[in-house]
């Protein structure tokens, strides 16, 4: 068959039933073989970026890996933010870009860019091909890389050319890696690691975005109650535990929250699952290690001792390893040290009794109005990404969409439409952004109309790029510079240019209200635009 067509039959393998991509002249060949198949849906984005975005949620919602395509050029070069934000939070995804022709290369050709030399930084593996005959094994291994160990993105160039030659493809089945088990000196290691939990009287969890990745949150919940142990989240550990969990404690780091913070520094001994210990988790490196000892367990190898140091690591698949842990029976029950952890839970909560209409006040509505419902939440960055960690509930894995490591603002709103593509009508997404986030990819509200995705965006306005303004009113003096956005915008007709029902709300009763009504339609996407006070940021 011709290489276009060998590519759709190894997409067909992987068991890929969607694409997001926008077409250009070298990629066009594939397009054309996707023309008249009904096994792999494309979807056409407004811009190459929110291909690699949604192919990213698309890969977060499922656990499959995200697939996008673009041509060669600025198609390619576009991809390399999405692309970026995927590898910084170890997602699965297999990006294919065409190329100019083999004869082409190296003369400057039009829209030619050495995009494995762009992308080498930012993915786990990349490829171009230069012989048809390698297009499908290679396909088969990129697939095979982006899923296996510690999950990422891998990049495929494809010169036009080769897209129109014979290959020879017959059908292979997908075969799974199967973790090997650990040998004799790993399960003394682990054997070690559960004597200190057993032995320690402060101890505590982290959950990182590596037990969602590993399938391990019923290991885990298992784990934390045998030993009733306390638990907090990283950025991208929500959901790895239910946040109503009794023996969670909330989300830790620099925009965390105190209980959850205040017990990583009593603790004598940190248990961290997936976690990589992100400057942002940890702050002064020096004083978090300070007097207590760490477990860290995590499928890189490179990531034990990366950052903290003199720990017991274990390196492997996290579901083997929670099962050699458990082997110790409990020696306390750590009253003491949940007593302690209660009287911070009491003495920090939010007061959610206001009655002003501010951020954490309507995310803890949507926690509570979507309480039991099959939602998903996807948001942008900034400050309301970290009230979303710090008030929305999340209660089970890859339902909580985020830029943790890059930090893309932007990520949100092709996230949730990936997302929702996935999930069809079994969940429902909501979308939480800021005025500076949609500007950069609120263009995707126009896929979102055209397909009739269901997705609720809730867009805090506060004239403001919130957090910039807050590290400048902290850190330097209140020179706010480049972060006012003051000339006024229409949101609501924003939305409604796109054919997407909208309303602007200001008030506590309004934005029940506007939620209640977005949450009852299940056809039509929805916004809702929160006019908030800027001096409560």
């Amino acid at each position: 068959m011709r290489g276009a067509e060998a590519v759709l039959a190894c997409l067909r393998e992987q068991d890929v039933d969607t694409v997001f991509g926008y077409p250009g002249g070298m990629i066009l060949p594939l397009y054309d073989a996707l023309y008249g198949q009904t096994e792999i849906r494309q979807i056409l984005v407004t811009h190459e970026q929110n291909a690699a975005h949604a192919a990213d949620g698309y890969a977060r919602a499922t656990g499959r890996v995200g697939v996008c395509i673009a041509t060669s050029g600025p198609g390619a070069t576009n991809l390399v933010t999405g692309i970026a934000t995927a590898y910084m939070d170890s997602i699965p995804m297999v990006a294919i870009t065409g190329q100019v022709d083999l004869e082409m290369l190296g003369r400057d050709a039009f829209q030619e860019t050495d995009i494995l030399d762009v992308t080498m930084p930012v993915t786990k593996h990349n490829y171009k091909i230069k012989n048809a005959a390698d297009l499908v094994p290679t396909i088969r291994e990129a697939f095979a890389l982006a899923r296996s160990g510690r999950p990422g993105p891998v990049l495929i160039d494809v010169p036009r050319n080769l897209f129109f030659e014979e290959v020879a493809y017959a059908e292979q089945k997908r075969e799974e890696r199967r973790p090997g088990k650990p040998d004799a000196d790993f399960a003394i290691c682990a054997a070690e690691a559960a004597a200190e939990i057993v032995n320690a009287e402060r101890p505590l969890v982290i959950v990182g975005g590596g037990v969602i990745s590993a399938g391990a949150s019923a290991q885990t919940i298992a784990f934390i109650e045998k030993y009733k142990l306390p638990v907090v989240h990283t950025l991208m550990g929500m959901g790895g535990i239910p946040s109503t969990h009794p023996q969670m404690l909330g989300f830790i780091g620099m925009h965390g929250a105190k209980t959850a913070n205040y017990a990583v520094g009593a603790a004598d001994l940190v248990i961290a699952l997936g976690s990589r210990f992100a400057d942002r988790q940890t702050g002064n490196l020096s004083k978090f290690t300070a007097n207590r000892k760490f477990i860290h367990i995590d499928i890189d190898p490179a990531e034990i001792d990366k950052i903290v140091g003199s720990s017991i690591g274990l390196a492997g698949d996290m579901c083997v390893i929670l099962n050699l842990l458990m082997r110790q029976a409990p020696k306390s029950d750590y009253a003491a040290w949940w007593q302690q952890l209660h009287t911070w839970q009491e003495e920090f909560a939010y007061d959610y009794h206001s009655d002003a209409l501010s951020v954490p006040w309507a995310l803890n509505q949507v926690a509570r109005m979507t309480a039991g419902k099959a939602c998903a939440y996807a948001t942008d960055v900034g400050q309301h990404q970290m009230w979303a960690a710090l008030h929305l509930r999340v209660e089970t894995p890859r339902t909580w969409l985020t830029s943790g490591g890059l930090g893309t603002m932007g990520y949100g709103l092709p996230a949730a439409m990936g997302a929702q593509i996935a999930w069809g009508d079994q969940r429902r997404v909501i979308h939480i952004t800021g005025d500076g986030s949609i500007k950069m990819t609120g263009n995707e509200f126009y896929t979102i109309a055209r397909l009739g995705l269901p997705v609720i965006s809730i867009i805090a306005n506060n004239h403001a790029l919130g957090m910039i303004r807050q590290l400048q009113k902290g850190l330097y003096k209140e020179h706010y510079i480049a972060c006012e956005l003051d000339h006024e915008m229409d949101y609501v007709k924003y939305a409604e240019s796109f054919g997407i029902k909208a309303v602007r709300v200001s008030t506590q009763e309004e934005f029940a209200a506007a939620l209640q009504k977005a949450l009852d339609d299940r056809m039509h996407p929805r916004v809702i635009v929160m006019d908030v006070c800027r001096s409560f940021v």
